[in-house]
């Protein structure tokens, strides 16, 4: 199976460099700069798992795509996802499996109307990871996996092969059934944890020493929660119980990936995870508060870092 693997960044670079290290075809869809980079240097893998350097991993730029791959993962940031439909669009056939592993809900409904449904399937991405100043990729903690299925259940031909080629990377990999519950449980979670850490500029250890923070955070929770039940994809009691459990341990250094973007004066997916969750909601007719102070911040340092 020929994999394009959308960036060679964070999540692109680790779960493409995985795949890479397991000898499958794989090959990056990266800009010119990002390509001399990895001819020069590699695709360096620093992991509390073990370290990995690939000399030379195989590139191509938008240009230069000439032929349909059978699976695309896309990992890009929310905000970049335009540019990189038009980047990898050449390479979309008749058969070509897109796999997005973006945050929140938004993007399928984008992929849908540019390739059609039977196209795109569902997914997401567990990875704490970052680019460091020497352009590696850091693994911040052992957690990595990708979950993805089918759109509506089907446990398809097409699903278990690209589970078969995913699986032996040396990441986790789990095809779902029920992939849309999955990314909604995720949206709640990462729009709580990136809500809560970045408008507050501190870990949930910090921010549960200050008063109030307990409930702010449980409250920013529970209207996340809210949005998904209306949506028709209530949170299920398993993942609640753990969500609240890694949200109010205490002293915790937990972050998300929007807090240490902000610290590092990068765009954010403000919008993707915060702006369209409060966009539902409204819909819904559902108070949300809390995040809408939360999403007037964040949207505060974008205009500021403009």
């Amino acid at each position: 199976m020929r994999i394009l693997v959308v960036g060679a960044g964070a999540i692109g670079g680790y779960f493409g460099g995985r795949l890479l290290q397991a000898g499958r075809d794989v090959t990056f869809l990266v800009r010119p700069k990002r390509a001399a980079e990895l001819k020069a240097d590699g695709l360096v893998i620093k992991s509390p798992l073990g370290d990995v350097t690939l000399p030379d991993p195989p590139t191509v730029l938008a240009t230069d795509l000439k032929q349909p791959f059978d699976l695309i993962l896309l990992s890009c940031k929310a905000f970049d996802l335009d540019d990189a439909i038009a980047s990898f669009a050449p390479a979309v056939g008749p058969d070509t499996a897109i796999l997005p592993l973006l945050n929140g809900m938004a993007h399928l409904d984008v992929l849908e109307h540019k390739f059609g449904a039977e196209r795109v399937l569902g997914g997401q991405c567990v990875v704490a990871a970052t680019l460091n100043v020497q352009r590696q990729v850091v693994q911040l903690a052992p957690m990595h996996s990708i979950t993805f299925g089918e759109r509506d259940g089907a446990m398809s031909a097409r699903a278990a092969a690209i589970g078969a080629v995913l699986s032996g990377a040396m990441f986790e990999v789990h095809a779902s059934p029920a992939i849309l519950q999955e990314m909604w449980e995720k949206w709640v979670f990462l729009a709580t944890l990136a809500g809560v850490t970045s408008a507050m500029r501190a870990p949930v250890g910090i921010v549960l020493a200050a008063a109030g923070g307990a409930d702010f955070i449980l409250g920013v929770l529970d209207e996340c929660t809210a949005v998904a039940e209306a949506a028709g994809y209530p949170p299920r009691g398993p993942f609640l119980e753990r969500t609240r459990g890694m949200v109010t341990a205490a002293g915790s250094p937990l972050t998300a990936s929007m807090f240490r973007d902000i610290q590092a004066g990068a765009a954010i997916e403000s919008e993707h995870v915060i702006g369209d969750l409060i966009a539902r909601g409204d819909a819904a007719k559902t108070p949300l508060p809390r995040l809408r102070v939360i999403f007037t911040h964040l949207q505060a340092y974008q205009l500021q870092r403009r």
